[in-house]
């Protein structure tokens, strides 16, 4: 017998009987062809039976194999069935046989159990993903699609709905000319290490001791600020969501006067925090009174719903009004005794140009031995010093327990540290940050004065502002029906027809329907005509139709 270790070639012979009549067909047929295998015989038991095994289990292999494979080219679409498979796949003894083999079983039996549905996100994302019908984005969706430029697009949609001061960008862009150096990014003697590294996520020291100073001088050199007591976030909104997470728990509330800033809705939807409206009326320029926070509050308990804390924009967003001292106090004294917390938006605290005083909650608190634990302040760089793009929010809390949780939540929304360093050299140079400031109150009046003015000759009267980069005009009588419905008509034709956009009352939750806020600071004095021309034909066509 041939040693085990060759291959050798194996004849499969059929059985011979003495059979007389088998031994007279086999001599009228040609002999049949015999099957010729090549056997490894390593391994194999020597006799007879080995033999046979040797055969047979090759013959089975190669057979499920080549079933396998032409079941496989049928399910891929391929071009030919028939086309000889490459030496690879024919070697049964090579190990990306079995490979494949494992790999092309998973995925025939995925397939074949069909699918199920689309890949689903959390009910948390969905909610958040879910499309903004509020005229507020809506309007600004239309811009950025159809933006105005006065060479370019002289027809296009004039943007009155964001609160952006561009009026002293020429300001800020002198300072980055004349001072700006690289070396200022990377905190002088730092060197790299002074950005390259993790930085204090809550914000640099330097940072929050110049921008103290900063809101002292945005506030009138009435109130300090202690920089220990502030967290820096990548922008107001942050801000905001921290506090609330802070202060509520899921299904809790906040009480907020209206009409109020759009954008807080979407702030805290993460938070599951509800806002309760606390309505305000034009008879008295939209004040908020302590009778109505507490008819909201009392509502809001009837509901089974906990209120945990008050919300104020002051100066207010979108009327432009400031909140009185005693408005501050009378607050300050129902927080203690429902034994919530207030949250104080003071972002637009340097863009006074009213003859009303702007003051503090913070100066509240240090004239007079009050609980200041249930007091937070939020602040920001996006509007009076018109850095929006810039990404720089404020915490200001006299809770420690509240600082240390935002703190670590600030690792969320960092800034970054680049910027952080051109800030620090920027509001480092107090000649310009005075100049600054009064410079950008000057235009804010000016502007603000011609813009009303235009409105006033069409008929619309405005509510009295002290702050802030809009007005809140009265459109009442442009419409019809008088509610949300025909307040949304008229957005509707600013929009499309005067191709202006505003913000309608109804997305800051305005009780009463036909207001409108109308932001001026996005304009040039030249713009206005431009404006009152297109908003005119919006009027005229009400005034017919009706």
């Amino acid at each position: 017998m041939t040693p085990p270790s060759i291959a050798t070639t194996t004849t499969a012979t059929t059985t011979r009987t003495t059979n007389p009549t088998s031994r007279s067909e086999e001599n009228n047929h040609p002999p049949k062809p015999v099957m010729r295998i090549v056997v490894p015989l390593q391994g194999v038991v020597q006799g007879r039976g080995g033999l046979i095994l040797g055969t047979i289990i090759p013959c089975a292999l190669f057979y499920f194999l080549q079933l396998y494979l032409k079941k496989n080219r049928g399910n891929s679409g391929s071009p030919s069935s028939d086309s000889p498979p490459s030496p690879s796949v024919l070697s049964p003894t090579s190990s990306n046989v079995a490979s494949e083999l494992h790999r092309s079983s998973s995925r025939a039996q995925l397939s074949g159990r069909g699918s199920i549905g689309p890949a689903r996100i959390s009910s948390r994302a969905t909610v958040v993903a879910v499309p903004t019908e509020s005229p507020y984005y809506l309007g600004m969706k239309r811009v950025l699609a159809d933006p105005f430029h006065e060479v370019d697009n002289p027809s296009g949609v004039i943007q009155l709905g964001l609160a952006e001061n561009r009026l002293s960008l020429d300001l800020i862009g002198k300072w980055l000319n004349d001072n700006f150096d690289p070396s200022m990014l990377m905190g002088g003697e730092l060197g790299i290490n002074g950005i390259a590294v993790y930085p204090p996520l809550d914000g640099l020291m330097d940072l929050k001791m110049v921008l103290a100073d900063f809101m002292t001088q945005a506030m009138g050199d009435k109130v300090t600020f202690d920089p220990s007591q502030l967290v820096l976030t990548c922008g107001a909104t942050p801000a905001v969501e921290i506090l609330c997470f802070c202060l509520a728990d899921h299904g809790n509330a906040f009480l907020i006067p209206t009409p109020y800033y759009p954008g807080f809705d979407r702030d805290i939807v993460r938070t599951g925090v509800e806002l309760i409206p606390v309505h305000c009326r034009s008879s008295d320029n939209f004040t908020l009174s302590i009778t109505a926070l507490d008819q909201a509050y009392s509502q809001a308990r009837k509901r089974g719903v906990k209120v945990r804390g008050i919300l104020v924009s002051n100066p207010s967003n979108p009327v432009g009004s400031v909140l009185s001292r005693e408005t501050l106090y009378n607050l300050l004294d129902f927080a203690r005794e429902k034994n919530i917390h207030i949250i104080s938006d003071e972002i637009f605290a340097g863009s006074t140009y009213g003859s009303e005083e702007f003051v503090s909650m913070a100066e509240v608190l240090d004239s007079e031995d009050l609980d200041k634990n249930r007091v937070h302040i939020i602040y920001g760089l996006s509007k009076d010093l018109s850095l929006p793009g810039f990404r720089v929010g404020a915490i200001y809390s006299y809770n420690e327990n509240v600082l240390a949780a935002a703190k670590k939540l600030a690792r969320f929304s960092s800034i970054s540290v680049p910027t952080q360093r051109m800030l620090v050299a920027m509001l480092s140079d107090k000649k310009f940050i005075q100049e600054y400031i009064k410079t950008n109150r000057r235009r804010l009046k000016r502007l603000y004065d011609s813009f009303i003015s235009g409105l006033k000759q069409l008929g619309i009267d405005c509510a009295k502002s002290e702050a802030g980069f809009y007005c809140w005009a009265d459109m009442s009588r442009l419409i019809q029906p008088l509610n949300e419905k025909g307040e949304l008509e008229l957005w509707d034709k600013l929009l499309t027809v005067a191709k202006v956009s505003v913000t309608p009352g109804s997305a800051c939750h305005c009780i009463e329907p036909g207001w409108f806020r109308c932001c001026f600071t996005t304009l040039t004095e030249k713009d206005i005509p431009l404006v009152v021309e297109r908003i005119q034909k919006v009027v005229e066509s009400c005034k017919s139709s009706s």
